[in-house]
């Protein structure tokens, strides 16, 4: 697409011109948005934003924001990219009909969770594995579509890395040793599904609405303090990855692929500490605005079978 110079149009001129050349219905305009990333920051862009402009600025951004070395902010380039608007609330998206929509959703869910960010269950998983299968390689054929065909497909359905709620849970029976995270997906024939996954129709599989792992949060790296208790007595910051989204917060591992921690809102208080405000000003008039930015998160847990109240410190400059 032509651009003007900068500062250019704004992101939502932006995607109103690539809704315009990839002919997507007018419910794109809220299901999806323009974002800016790289391997060090990730930003959903305002309507009001240029990209442009932030390409300008994006060293400032990163030197910010991001945890990246001098020399990594140096050579850092960032991608706008269209993805899912993580705003967009759920009972919205399973009201979605068109089909480009829905596999544009389709392709940026599974990238994501092939690249082990996403938190899914078994379950879930299996579910996901079995429209990935259906979708890109049609109605299951037994001596077709083995467990050797499916590992060795190219781009294949199953995450090489995924980020499950618990270690190891897709062990494949009768083997002698643990098999990798990840299995074969739950690929079989359609009376074995059960739902809409392996409809004929063409759209009834995109509906990835009716799975619960679907993603619809925005990740911020940061670390939490480790507990200066037990034998070794470790303390210091453990780093996670922190999912923020319309229906709770998530910490995860992201070296072992572990949830630590979920809560709904209604589930949890929250305060956030020395951030930055709307306009670039200091949040706190009297406040410190070179200590890092804290998320603290309060909720209720047991120790012991007795019930207590908990504290958890986030840090992170996004």
């Amino acid at each position: 697409l032509p651009l003007e110079p900068p500062p250019g149009p704004t992101a939502a001129e932006l995607l109103r011109r690539l809704q315009g050349a990839l002919r997507l219905p007018p419910a794109a305009g809220d299901a999806l948005a323009l974002w800016l990333g790289s391997e060090l920051l990730e930003v959903q862009l305002k309507p009001r934003h240029r990209p442009l402009r932030l390409v300008r600025h994006w060293p400032e951004l990163l030197l910010r924001f991001s945890l990246g070395s001098p020399a990594a902010i140096a050579q850092d380039e960032p991608c706008l990219q269209l993805r899912r608007n993580v705003f967009f609330p759920k009972s919205r998206e399973l009201e979605l009909q068109e089909e480009e929509l829905l596999r544009l959703l389709y392709e940026e869910a599974r990238e994501q969770l092939q690249g082990g960010r996403y938190p899914v269950d078994p379950p879930e998983a299996a579910e996901l594995g079995g429209l990935s299968c259906r979708l890109r390689l049609g109605p299951f054929e037994p001596g077709r579509h083995t467990e050797l065909s499916l590992r060795s497909a190219p781009a294949g359905p199953c995450p090489q890395d995924p980020c499950p709620w618990d270690p190891y849970p897709w062990e494949l029976p009768l083997r002698p040793h643990p098999a990798p995270p990840w299995g074969i997906p739950r690929y079989h024939p359609p009376a074995a599904i059960p739902g809409t996954l392996l409809l004929d129709h063409p759209r009834d599989p995109l509906h990835l609405g009716a799975i619960p792992g679907t993603p619809r949060c925005a990740f911020f790296p940061g670390a939490i303090e480790r507990p200066s208790g037990g034998l070794l007595g470790r303390g210091g910051l453990r780093p996670v990855s922190v999912a923020v989204g319309l229906e709770g917060v998530t910490i995860i591992d992201p070296r072992q692929k572990h949830v630590l921690l979920s809560l709904t809102y209604p589930e949890l208080c929250w305060e956030l500490v020395g951030a930055v405000g709307q306009d670039g000003d200091p949040a706190g008039q009297d406040g410190d605005s070179t200590e890092p930015p804290q998320l603290w998160l309060e909720f209720d847990g047991d120790h012991e079978g007795a019930p207590v109240n908990r504290l958890l410190r986030v840090f992170s400059p996004q």
